[in-house]
């Protein structure tokens, strides 16, 4: 079973629509295709959305993964609807406490 530190393949996104940020939420789920795919999506709440500038970071336990969530929001959404802002291969997910 995977823990929050193997998702280090980060990517974070620059939205200005939230409607947008809740699409990557889903897309991040669907990309991640073993393991726990609720996690690439820790700490994208709507609160961490604005107070981060309108940028969520994902997190994945393979580049492979990132890569597949790129691909999709490529292919599913408009090109000026979010942007790809950084992506680190050394950037583990957190563990959210409740």
């Amino acid at each position: 079973m995977s823990d929050h530190k193997d998702y280090k393949f980060s990517i974070t996104v620059h939205s200005e629509d939230l409607a947008v940020v809740n699409c990557l939420r889903s897309l991040s789920q669907y990309s991640q295709k073993t393991s726990n795919n609720r996690i690439p999506w820790g700490g994208t709440k709507d609160a961490d959305w604005k107070n981060d500038k309108c940028h969520v970071t994902f997190h994945f336990t393979s580049e492979s993964y990132r890569e597949g969530f790129k691909s999709e929001v490529k292919r599913l959404l408009p090109d000026n609807c979010c942007s790809f802002i950084e992506e680190s291969n050394n950037n583990p997910a957190h563990k959210i406490s409740k």
